[in-house]
């Protein structure tokens, strides 16, 4: 899945929420169910396309529907194009940057998550500046 020597990573969003992004080892069905099993519920609902490690989402607990898009590209509320628009998103920012250090990957991916999981903020400079307060006491 996905092309040769590329650093492989993976991410989940909740519909009409903030998404998670993560670099991972590898795209098997252990390593992604373990990020899975640590960010969403069990007994959530959960979409997914037809890659084959999602094969035991229902078996750990998850309500699960696959989307074929050789088939369709929805089924009614059932479509996984959010998390596609997140990493259409993500490409277009990254690309500019002809070609990531794997090593510093995971910043850039991160820097994403956050900008858009704060998309709706008016500035987003301020929002990064009392986060930041909040880190650093100052008894000055």
């Amino acid at each position: 899945r996905g092309a040769a020597g590329k650093v492989p990573v993976f991410g989940m969003l909740e519909r009409a929420g903030k998404v998670v992004v993560e670099v991972v080892p590898d795209v098997k069905e252990k390593t992604l169910m373990g990020l899975i099993t640590k960010t969403i519920e069990p007994g959530s609902l959960t979409y997914s396309d037809g890659f084959s490690s999602y094969s035991s989402l229902i078996v750990n607990g998850y309500k699960h529907v696959r989307i074929d898009h050789d088939k369709e590209f929805a089924n009614g509320k059932a479509h996984i194009n959010s998390i596609e628009s997140f990493w259409a998103y993500a490409k277009e920012r990254l690309a500019k940057y002809h070609g990531i250090s794997p090593l510093k990957l995971y910043l850039y991916l991160k820097e994403l998550e956050f900008r858009f999981n704060n998309r709706q903020a008016v500035d987003l400079f301020e929002l990064i500046n009392s986060q930041l307060v909040k880190l650093v006491r100052c008894d000055g």
